[in-house]
């Protein structure tokens, strides 16, 4: 984790940016891929505001796995969290060009409901945790 890795409030506003990106679909000359990209973003800040809440260091990754697996034992991973790990992809094989297929509308729609779950997930487990 960098030497101050900022608030869970900023973590999370820059979460909320990379979603309103992702949903960016009516812009001519914009990719899926890096629509899906931001979702993908989204979620990886919603889960480090989650760490860096709990003071939780985290290595420089883009596997929502990866940091999904760092959270403290008693923090709630909904099925829709656990589901965003397949974003990670778009965070590596799908960002550049290269030979995959390309996204699908279906796999786009997936991606930015995954990421505004991921979101979601983050506001409302911080909200909770800091009125207990």
């Amino acid at each position: 984790m960098p030497r101050d890795p900022g608030s869970p409030a900023a973590w999370l506003r820059y979460a909320r940016s990379d979603l309103a990106l992702s949903k960016q679909s009516a812009a001519p000359g914009v990719l899926r891929e890096t629509l899906c990209f931001h979702a993908q973003q989204a979620v990886e800040k919603s889960v480090k505001a989650v760490l860096i809440h709990f003071g939780v260091a985290f290595p420089k990754v883009h596997s929502i796995e990866r940091l999904i697996d760092l959270l403290p034992p008693g923090v709630a991973r909904t099925d829709d969290l656990v589901a965003a790990g397949q974003l990670t992809a778009y965070a590596t094989i799908f960002r550049y060009p290269g030979e995959h297929e390309p996204v699908t509308e279906e796999q786009y729609r997936q991606a930015v409901r995954l990421a505004e779950a991921g979101v979601v997930w983050a506001q409302e487990h911080l909200r909770a945790d800091s009125v207990q």
